[in-house]
């Protein structure tokens, strides 16, 4: 995710730190007395939802938030379930996600990589920077082997959700496309249940689902990010007193930031696949060079890095809670940074062109690896491998009882060992997460706000007005419980989601086994050649050839 997501009480050594950074803004004026009164009016609802959604269970004398337990083993049981389908059709997905099975005539707004792009710059983000450097303080270099683990497994969720996203959409008559756990939930289990329960509760599955996205998407996926970015700016620009110091430079900058993002969601869902196409692969390749350069500079560490992350996953030294609690740190990192089976990146997937819903799902399970195999893991190899003193200092504080640092400074002080100049790298990195990530939360919480009151021009005209406001508050208020709150939601969302996943897989498996089946018989070809989507919008005219079952 582009934030620190997991709110559990302050007590679990190893949950300290997965807070969400506490939002900084400017402070004084008017402002701070409306601040107050909105935080402490919220405090008590965002306590409730922390006890109720991050509330712990206990496995071998080790508490840790049930939730995260709800994200993995349903990720697990699909992984069976589905026959690792993961390993066996990963080609498949590659190229699947570069156009060469579908045509730009069919059924959809967006292409393969777009709509790919598009999740991924709703996941892709801070989290990889700040919630990484965070675990590698609470679990050592073995949290990094769960993490990927968890990653890996996490593909597979993200598979069942986004091939139902595509089966269940709706094209209405101007061409755009609905979809998400509203309507797969909703249309989804009225047809597996074809009686009073399946639609009660494909109903109240829906509708709960697209309350909770929605409330995150109007502060989670907005307000925070806008709040950090001005903090980061503000913070390389010499603080209270620099360039950025004060209300009226945080209510510009929020203003312009608003701007930017409404300029990019007024054209829907092909205005922002036509950007993160392009900003994903860009604000990706930057930061895995960042991590190349300090990998590179110290190459001989690279073993050793590697037999620590291995020997640390099931051997832990100095890291509370033993190789459960390194487990656990892992497990967190990865549910909560690629989003597998919240129900969100169903919605940009659904957008998809294509007559075959499970091609779709093959190209989200691609969206796990990218965020959590290997960006999570590039930014722990770094950590890992600079071993700075900084980062020894919290593994030590941590152990002695006492919180863990800042997890982007972690981070940040492990590129500066190399790249001195690597702060302002991070500013920039910052505010292109944020800026894909608030553009890519606008589509979700649209698709949810129409879901509940009604799509026409004039709704969704609002949405985008309240969206872009909530963005100019995020960068004037610091509502740390609103935006805690918001985090809980999220996973509320999970709850109704995953719920309907599992009675919804089988028909994901004959979805499989009729896509499959037209492949071996030659119904489907693949496309080469010039011609080919390539993500970018191909023509998909290129020659076809006989596809290998095994594909």
């Amino acid at each position: 995710m582009s934030w620190d997501t997991l709110a559990p009480p302050d007590h679990v050594p190893w949950a300290a730190g997965f807070t969400q950074s506490t939002p900084i803004a400017a402070e004084g004026g008017g402002l701070s007395g409306i601040e107050e009164g909105i935080n402490s009016g919220f405090a008590p609802v965002e306590e409730f939802a922390d006890r109720l959604i991050f509330g712990e269970i206990t496995i071998f004398g080790i508490a840790f938030p049930w939730i995260v337990g709800w994200l993995v083993i349903a990720a697990a049981i699909f992984t069976v379930y589905f026959g690792l389908i993961q390993f066996g059709k990963f080609r498949l997905a590659i190229r699947i996600a570069r156009g060469q099975y579908t045509r730009d005539d069919e059924p959809g707004e967006i292409t393969h990589f777009q709509a790919l792009s598009s999740a991924l710059s709703g996941t892709v983000g801070l989290g990889n920077i700040a919630g990484v450097g965070v675990a590698m303080v609470i679990g050592g270099a073995g949290a990094t082997f769960w993490m990927i683990i968890a990653g890996i497994l996490g593909m597979c969720t993200k598979f069942v959700e986004c091939t139902l996203g595509v089966k269940y959409r709706e094209i209405h008559a101007d061409g755009t496309v609905s979809g998400g756990p509203m309507y797969y939930l909703r249309k989804g289990m009225a047809e597996r249940f074809p009686n009073g329960f399946g639609r009660a509760a494909g109903k109240v599955m829906a509708v709960g689902a697209s309350v909770f996205l929605l409330f995150f998407a109007l502060a989670g996926g907005n307000m925070f990010q806008a709040n950090q970015t001005f903090a980061q700016v503000q913070s390389v620009t010499g603080g209270d007193e620099g360039l950025f110091g004060g209300d009226g430079a945080a209510l510009i900058f929020g203003l312009v930031l608003a701007g930017v993002v409404a300029m990019v969601i007024i054209g829907g869902i092909k205005s922002i696949g036509r950007v993160t196409e392009k900003l994903v692969p860009a604000m990706g390749i930057v930061y895995v060079l960042a991590c190349l350069t300090v990998i590179l500079v110290n190459i001989d560490q690279v073993p050793g890095a590697v037999n620590a992350i291995i020997s640390g996953a099931f051997n832990p030294q100095g890291v509370a809670g033993g190789v459960v609690g390194v487990l656990i740190v892992g497990f967190q990192r990865a549910a909560f940074s690629n989003e597998a089976g919240v129900g969100s990146s169903p919605i940009a997937h659904a957008a998809v062109k294509t007559k075959h819903p499970v091609t779709e799902g093959f190209v989200a399970l691609l969206e796990p690896f990218v965020d959590t195999v290997i960006v999570c893991t590039m930014t722990a190899l770094t950590i890992i491998i600079a071993n700075t003193q900084f980062w020894r200092d919290g593994q030590a504080a941590v152990m002695a009882g006492g919180d863990a640092p800042d997890g982007v400074t972690v981070t940040s002080s492990s590129f500066e060992t190399v790249l001195p100049w690597f702060p302002y790298v991070l500013t920039i990195a910052v505010i292109l997460f944020a800026v894909s990530t608030m553009i890519t939360w606008a589509y979700y919480g649209q698709k949810a706000w129409t879901f509940l009151f009604g799509k026409s021009r004039g709704s969704e005209i609002a949405y985008k007005a309240v969206y872009c406001f909530f963005i100019v508050v995020g960068t004037v208020l610091t509502l740390g419980p609103v935006l805690n709150f918001a985090d809980a939601t999220l996973f509320v969302a999970a709850l109704f989601n995953i719920a309907g996943l599992y009675f919804l897989a089988p028909i994901v498996k004959r979805e499989v086994k009729d896509y499959l089946a037209r492949l071996r018989s030659g119904e489907i070809v693949r496309i080469t050649g010039k011609g080919g989507d390539t993500g970018a919008g191909g023509s998909g005219s290129g020659e076809v050839e006989p596809t290998k079952v095994n594909d």
